[in-house]
């Protein structure tokens, strides 16, 4: 039985037990469709770094010479047990190196392992509860920083590996092995490390609890991945080559990617699809505008309700407990605005030869809450909080 909760506040960090949660602001930086948080680094001078939150990063990398003291820096030996743990380390003059793919550029990040001191704030998204502290911290400083530009300072590492700074966190404090995201489409939203409960108001996680649906997850890649069986438009299946989603696609989930990456075949299917049901709605097909191939004129759309434009629902059916279950995405991430007045799918087509069939963007994942337990190897998706009059921001759009 683990220990018992101590409810410092609703949205304080609890450290006293082994059921301890911690609860990091997530901010969205509109130009760039960016998602990040910030961490202190240091000991005893801490700097504030803005970190992209990468599900796929396998070690924490940032800029280096953003820190305002390396005094409490320190380089790890090639022969250290703390070297060794890093899948693909190599060494330099016996200074642990690690060189891993940059999720902002096409190059290869090539960083020094270092460990200091790392701090963040727990807050309710936005204001300050209390602040935590890992003693020692494993990351990057990178050589390369291509794709890297102001606010974000490197990429905070979410992926299942062992060096990763939710797997550092959870075995530093001996909690629950989970980390659980709310995306906000505009403002701060909720980054959870080992989330016992989920306060979104009106949800209070006493008898109002946040429903969420579950599926098997894999972590085998280093990503993690869920298996789309089925794809509907409207209740309609889409008419797909049986080998295509056979078994179900190994669908990986980012959060960086901005929208969803589909195979060729299957964007296609999921296009034609669309355009019909949005026709027979009255919805007109118009020119495509890039990057997006299908647009619709917005003045033929009738209405815009709490889940964004009334549009043909999309649904991901994936595998459940006791059958197939589904995951629905309304027109606030079906849709993205080109112009006042058009509209576009907010899908890409990924070409014929893709790495992976389908990669789950951000586009389609703000608003909802989503869990990733490593210790149950499952993944949870909540509805649209849109549907529920609430959203993963604790502020109001401007």
């Amino acid at each position: 039985m683990m220990g018992k909760l101590c409810f410092l506040s609703i949205f304080t960090a609890m450290i006293l037990t082994s059921q301890a949660q911690y609860l990091l602001p997530i901010t969205k930086h509109e130009p760039t469709q960016q998602f990040y948080t910030t961490l202190d680094i240091g000991t005893t001078v801490k700097s504030p770094l803005n970190l992209l939150l990468d599900l796929g990063t396998n070690l924490t990398w940032l800029n280096c010479h953003q820190l305002q003291s390396l005094t409490s820096l320190h380089t790890i030996a090639c022969d250290s047990d703390s070297c060794k743990v890093i899948p693909g380390n190599g060494c330099n003059e016996n200074s642990c190196l690690y060189q891993q793919p940059n999720p902002l550029g096409s190059e290869n990040i090539t960083g020094r392992v270092v460990q200091d001191a790392a701090s963040f704030s727990t807050t309710d998204g936005g204001n300050l509860l209390s602040q935590v502290s890992l003693r020692i911290f494993t990351f990057s400083c990178a050589y390369n920083l291509q794709g890297v530009s102001p606010p974000v300072d490197g990429v905070l590492s979410l992926s299942p590996g062992s060096s990763s700074f939710t797997k550092q966190v959870t075995s530093d404090f001996n909690v629950i092995p989970k980390l659980a995201l709310c995306l906000p489409s505009y403002g701060t939203g909720r980054f959870y490390v080992a989330g016992v409960y989920y306060i979104i108001p009106p949800f209070d996680n006493s008898t109002n609890q946040i429903p969420k649906t579950l599926t098997p997850m894999r972590t085998d890649s280093g990503d993690y991945l869920i298996s789309v069986q089925s794809i509907y438009v409207d209740g309609t299946p889409l008419t797909l080559n049986p080998n295509l989603l056979l078994g179900g696609v190994g669908a990986k989930l980012s959060t960086v990617v901005p929208y969803t990456v589909l195979h060729t075949d299957i964007y296609n299917a999921l296009a034609q699809s669309f355009t019909l049901k949005a026709e027979a709605m009255g919805i007109s097909k118009v020119a495509s505008v890039a990057p997006f191939k299908d647009c619709f004129d917005a003045q033929n759309v009738a209405g815009k309700d709490m889940t964004g434009p009334n549009v043909p629902k999309i649904e991901f059916g994936l595998p459940g407990k006791t059958g197939e279950v589904t995951w629905g995405f309304y027109g606030a991430n079906t849709m993205v605005k080109a112009s006042e007045m058009v509209m576009c799918l907010a899908f890409y087509d990924g070409g014929m030869n893709p790495n992976d069939w389908v990669v789950i963007g951000t586009h389609q994942l703000q608003e909802y809450l989503l869990e990733f337990d490593l210790s149950t190897s499952t993944f949870a998706f909540s509805d649209s909080l849109l549907l529920h009059s609430t959203t993963c921001s604790s502020t109001s759009p401007s």
